[in-house]
């Protein structure tokens, strides 16, 4: 347990040192962004390992409704990665997109896995996510709402959504975590 809670602090510190020490981060200029890529690099290589190994008291499992639930919101959140970075219609309502889906991602993992071990991991990030929002908001209370964009581009950022799911799943069975059941 000790790998995924270093795990979770690395990434988490990583992603906050911008907001934390804007000035420190500041004058490290592209340095900045290497050390960043490379705390988040680690943090996911501990989280993993240590996600892997751990044990821990178990409060709930799997039913055939948490499971289709999960889909469908793992749906929503990898819908939501894309229109961060594609800034399309959600993101004209939503001002944290990826961090929202974040917590969605977060939250459709909690209701499948009841374990102490996804407790620290899908709710140290999802804490991360509140965090870093709470960070970013207060730093910058005006919000500009990008630009509305042509529906090419909503469709596209659907098709890969669908495509990116379908992945993540494809990697899930891989990993022997059967997602559909």
């Amino acid at each position: 347990m000790t790998l995924l809670v270093l795990g979770v602090l690395l990434w988490s510190l990583s992603h906050l040192f911008k907001r934390l020490m804007p000035s420190l981060r500041d004058g490290m200029g592209n340095a900045g962004k290497g050390l960043v890529a490379l705390g988040s690099l680690a943090g996911i290589v501990l989280m993993v390992i240590g996600y892997r190994a751990a044990e821990g008291t178990f409060f709930w499992g799997r039913s055939p409704m948490t499971v289709g639930i999960n889909n469908l919101l793992m749906l929503v959140a990898v819908y939501l990665f894309a229109a961060a970075g594609m800034k399309t219609g959600i993101a004209r309502k939503i001002r944290h997109p990826m961090l929202t889906g974040i917590g969605v991602w977060s939250l459709a993992h909690l209701l499948v896995n009841g374990d102490m071990p996804s407790f620290v991991l899908f709710g140290g990030l999802w804490a991360w996510a509140i965090v870093e929002v709470k960070l970013i908001n207060a730093a910058q209370p005006e919000w500009e709402k990008p630009a509305p964009v042509a529906m090419r581009k909503e469709v596209i950022a659907v098709v890969a959504s669908v495509v990116a799911y379908a992945a993540f799943a494809g990697v899930h069975y891989l990993l022997a975590v059967p997602v559909f059941g």
